[in-house]
Parts: structure tokens; sequence; C-alpha cells
């Protein structure tokens, strides 16, 4: 089968396309004949092995062997079953993520039929199932889960027309919440369509200065942190945001202080929310948001692309057709 595959840690052109063998399912597990993945940031950062504490995962001075095929999300079909499964069978539609060990850009992957997958939404593409896995389920984790939005609070969402941001501001809305959405002028359209009821452009206005005005500040680029956020956030606010290692000592000191709160997470399990998500894509209550498809043998362009910083909602990836 092909794969895209790269043997060290660098720009796009570290990657090119190898023949490698297929997997075979062993029990209890799943065999996918991958029809779409996408190519996010956080797969951007692994490839160019940052931030350096994250090599410890996935190799110090080069990629580990299991590692080196990028493809966190995926949608395809059921190739074949191993013994003792029982949710899935040959020819289901899935879409799936396939976890930080990665392996999606390829024309197969092999996953436990215990692992983040789920029943593909109807009526939608491969491609748009691919973009409805990591941001829809991250952006319900940490709002849902983590920050507890209800009706009638304001929550502000930094990074508002990205992968996980599209999502995000329509989830918000979704739970009651007044939202407003931080990007830069020439995505406020997009993000008031998907439910903003305010936009503030991040080149024109600091949104850190609306004083005791948040009660979520939902942080999905870590491009600000909790010591400017802070004065912007309610009484009993919290600032909520995907990555930093600083946050999760600042999460556990703010909650015992009491007030103004920090709340760090990982969304890495995501098999209840991916049918969360199938029920609300299929009631046309979540819009998916592709910037733009690339042929699995335009890889390099479409990490080229995704590194320059300015996709907006998701880049995909049609592998084999």
């Amino acid at each position: 089968m092909k794969a895209v595959m790269y043997a060290e840690f660098g720009p796009p052109d570290v990657l090119g396309i190898h023949e490698v063998d297929r997997p075979t399912p062993r029990p209890g597990e799943v065999l996918v004949r991958v029809h779409a993945t996408t190519v996010t940031r956080a797969e951007t950062l692994m490839r160019r092995g940052r931030p350096r504490w994250g090599r410890l995962i996935l190799g110090v001075s080069r990629p580990r062997r299991n590692r080196r095929t990028p493809g966190l999300e995926f949608a395809g079909v059921i190739e074949a079953t191993g013994a003792d499964v029982h949710r899935f069978a040959p020819g289901d539609q899935v879409f799936g993520f396939a976890g930080f060990h990665l392996g999606a850009c390829a024309e197969y992957v092999c996953l436990p039929e215990s692992a983040s997958l789920e029943q593909k939404p109807v009526g939608i593409s491969f491609e748009a199932a691919a973009a409805a896995v990591d941001g829809p389920s991250t952006a319900l984790y940490f709002l849902r889960d983590r920050a507890h939005v209800r009706r009638g609070q304001h929550v502000l969402v930094n990074g508002a027309s990205g992968s996980i941001g599209t999502y995000a501001v329509q989830l918000a809305k979704h739970f009651g919440a007044e939202v407003t959405a931080v990007c830069s002028a020439r995505n406020a359209e997009l993000v008031t369509d998907l439910g903003a009821d305010h936009v503030v452009d991040y080149h024109e206005e600091d949104f850190s200065s609306h004083h005791d005005t948040y009660d979520v500040i939902f942080d999905t680029i870590t491009a600000s942190s909790f010591a400017r956020c802070r004065r912007a956030l309610t009484p009993h606010g919290c600032y909520v945001p995907t990555t930093g290692l600083i946050n999760w000592p600042l999460g556990g000191w703010t909650a015992l202080r009491g007030g103004r709160t920090v709340r760090p997470g990982m969304s890495v399990e995501k098999k209840g929310a991916l049918a969360f998500v199938k029920d609300l894509v299929e009631s046309d209550g979540l819009r998916i948001v592709v910037d733009r498809n690339f042929p699995m043998d335009r890889i390099v362009d479409a990490h080229r692309y995704v590194d320059q910083g300015h996709k907006v909602g998701n880049v995909t990836v049609t592998i084999g057709r």
C-alpha cells in the first residue's frame, strides 16, 4: 500500500510517498481503507519535531518508526476485521481518530475496535467526515467537559476561524452562550455565519482590554495566556487553553485559590464525542468548514499551506481516489 512517510524532522519536503506492507488486523482490530485525512497544525509541529519536549514521545533525533506516517483523523470504509470484533463489519463507512500514533495518511490503517471510531455521518463526503473528527471533539471536550458552558454565559473563542475554532463557535451557541469570535477581518463574515454574536479583529483590537466581560475564554491556538486574559474574565470566569505546559500548574493553583481559574486538559479519547458529533452533523446542527483539499500526491503542498498559518477551518487530503 502507499503511505506518506518521513524519516527526519524538518520542512514539508521531508515527506514522501512510499510502498509499505498493508497491515493485517489482529483479534479485536479493524482494517480501514482510508478515503480521506486532514493536515492539522499539530501534525506540522510534529513533523518539525516541535515543541522540543515532544521529542520524548516522537523520537529524540528522528521520528520513531511507529510515528513516521502522519495523519491524525480520517474517514474510510472497513476493509476487514479481526476475530472478536462486534461493533463494525466490512463495508461500514466510518470516521475516527488515529491518536498520537498517527498513521492515517496512508491507504490503510489498522485500529482496535475500541479506538475513537464511529459510523460516518450520513450524507456528507469522506473529506468532510475526516474534517469532523478532531476539531469538533476537541471543542466539545473543552467547552462542555472542562468549562461547563451553559446558557446565558459569554464565551470568547480565540482563533475562531481555525479547525477547532469554527466548531467552538457553533458548539458554544448550541449550548446557549453569547459568543465573541476573535479572528482577522477577512474571516468575520464566516464566523458570523457560524453563529458568533460579536467579532473582534485581532489586528485592530485587543480583546483582553474588555475587563470583567467573559465567563469563558477558549484559546484554541494558545496565542494568549492566563496572565493576559485574567482581567477580561468575570470574577469566576475560566481561561481554557488547548496546550501549554505552564497551564497545568496554573490550573492547580487557581483551583485552590478560587475566583478566576485556568482549566487545561487533553482531548485524546474521542469515541463518545464522535457519536455526539455524528448526530449533530446529521441534524444540520454543525457546519464543516473545509478550506482546501489536496490529493495524496500533493501532501508536501498541503503541509506547506498549513505551515503558512492562514488556513480557514480544515485542510483535507484525498487518499487513493
